[in-house]
């Protein structure tokens, strides 16, 4: 009997006509380098008396289907992401490269599909109704350049055989930390250590009562987009901006030396006063902890900018 490894492991997306129905083609090939996705569903303990001390047996309770996926953050297939996070983007170009702009604050998001497979055991799970509930990554000096995809998803399915076919393949471009780059109002920020960024959709899930235990869908609240910046204190402007409670545009951008490029630009960001502590002889740091909403002129929270050899998504 051959035993399962995630070296082996598959995963392959492909979006939605209708919520909760997978395609039968259409599939593309995604990398990642862990998932959590899956579905569970607990025992409720009975609570009958008069049978004795051992207790009778537990009630299946509602299933739950979500979990995260860890995936690179590169030139191609990154922008998959984006589409279920922020919806279909307005595309540019009438040759390579093209540019695709995602926008925070639409209504409708698309739905999708993910099969993770194991060849071994064989077992491929079919999860349906998939929307992206955050984005989350991490912007530093060194390491590799992951991000993580929460998902909330309708349900799962198993079988021992691929529904997928055969899925179209991207060629991997990874963006690094050493490609990254973050501007204020459109100059670069001295002396940054590390910075975070996090969208939510904040998903509401139609939990429904159904004889499946599935949910009904999961609708988009109000959008929220945060993060941090850890800077060593070298000057007030930061701080300065934070006391006045005025707004800035922050951008968080990667370069490849090809051309592909991928910036998030949050219109407007506000920060709080930060705590400036000396804890000794180093270098004296500080963490801003910033929000950032909708930017009255430009009409929306953030924009993201995505340019690759991509025709569509």
């Amino acid at each position: 009997m051959a035993r399962a490894q995630g070296a082996r492991a598959q995963m392959a997306l492909a979006f939605e006509t209708t919520y909760g129905t997978p395609l039968a083609g259409g599939y593309t090939k995604m990398p990642f380098a862990s998932t959590s996705l899956g579905a569970e569903q607990p025992l409720q303990t009975s609570e009958l008396l008069g049978y004795g001390r051992d207790p009778q047996a537990p009630i299946k309770d509602a299933v739950t289907a979500d979990g995260d996926v860890v995936i690179p953050i590169d030139a191609e297939a990154f922008g998959f992401w984006l589409k279920a996070a922020f919806g279909a983007p307005t595309t540019t170009g009438a040759d390579a490269p093209y540019t695709h702009e995602f926008r925070s604050g639409n209504w409708v998001l698309p739905s999708f599909s993910v099969e993770t497979g194991m060849p071994e055991v064989p077992r491929y799970a079919m999860y349906s109704g998939c929307m992206v509930d955050s984005l989350n990554w991490q912007m530093a000096r060194t390491g590799l350049l992951t991000a993580k995809a929460s998902i909330v998803a309708q349900g799962e399915e198993i079988a021992t055989s691929t529904a997928v076919g055969t899925p179209a393949n991207i060629a991997l471009k990874r963006f690094g930390h050493f490609n990254g780059s973050i501007t204020r109002n459109g100059a670069n920020i001295g002396n940054v250590v590390s910075a975070d960024l996090t969208y939510a959709n904040n998903l509401d899930r139609i939990e429904t009562i159904r004889a499946d235990g599935k949910i009904d869908g999961a609708d988009p609240s109000i959008a929220a987009l945060t993060g941090n910046v850890v800077v060593r204190f070298a000057d007030q402007t930061l701080v300065t901006q934070a006391i006045n409670g005025e707004a800035c545009e922050l951008a968080f951008s990667y370069t490849l030396p090809t051309g592909e490029s991928l910036t998030v630009t949050a219109h407007a960001v506000y920060l709080p006063r930060p705590r400036v502590e000396i804890s000794g002889p180093q270098g004296v740091q500080a963490t801003f902890d910033w929000q950032a909403a909708s930017d009255p002129l430009v009409g929306r929270m953030c924009t993201v900018t995505l340019t690759n050899d991509r025709e569509e998504y």
